[in-house]
């Protein structure tokens, strides 16, 4: 039987293949997915998605099973337990963000009755649906993903740099960056 055809970026281990083939690039409607993957692709910057994905049932434990409710509650005394477990990255300003991407998160739910009504203005209500036949096409960021970054921004949301921004916006199927050549692509017919 013949190995499909996939991302390059995603060959490293079984975990980044499954990841690839069920997840990344798929649409993304639901809020608390969203918050998973704010707080996943924050706590990734200047890591490699592989060590973030590796540690992502600790993820999961420390942060209430990305309950933005129950995470922005955290307060510091839960903040600093966090940052003692292995199971994550312990970095404080990232621990730090990720209960106050949390408050933030719930302001925007409050606005505009969930994130994902908002997140998904950025591209007009339907992915970016990119055509692209090598990773080195694939840029770090898009002026879509730095009109999100800067918003983001305003609102007080911390570790949303546009690059991070572009991540998320890829793992949440905003945007399209399946290669022509992997078999997502194929699947999806778009």
């Amino acid at each position: 039987m013949k190995e499909k055809n996939r991302c390059g970026w995603c060959l490293g281990f079984e975990d980044y293949i499954r990841y690839h083939d069920e997840e990344w690039g798929e649409p993304v409607h639901d809020d608390n997915v969203h918050f998973e993957f704010l707080i996943l692709e924050g706590a990734q910057a200047g890591l490699s998605w592989s060590t973030i994905l590796k540690k992502r049932d600790g993820y999961r434990k420390a942060f209430a099973n990305f309950d933005p409710k129950k995470v922005a509650r955290f307060t510091d005394v839960k903040l600093e337990k966090i940052l003692l477990d292995p199971g994550i990255v312990r970095n404080r300003l990232k621990v730090y963000a990720a209960a106050n991407n949390a408050r933030r998160f719930l302001e925007v739910q409050e606005e505009f009755g969930t994130f994902d009504k908002y997140i998904w203005g950025f591209v007009g209500g339907k992915p970016i649906v990119n055509k692209r036949r090598s990773l080195s096409e694939i840029p770090a960021t898009t002026p879509e993903s730095d009109a999100l970054s800067k918003d983001l921004i305003k609102r007080g949301f911390k570790f949303v740099g546009s690059t991070v921004i572009y991540a998320h916006m890829q793992a949440c199927g905003l945007v399209n960056d399946h290669l022509l050549d992997c078999w997502k692509r194929t699947a999806r017919k778009k």
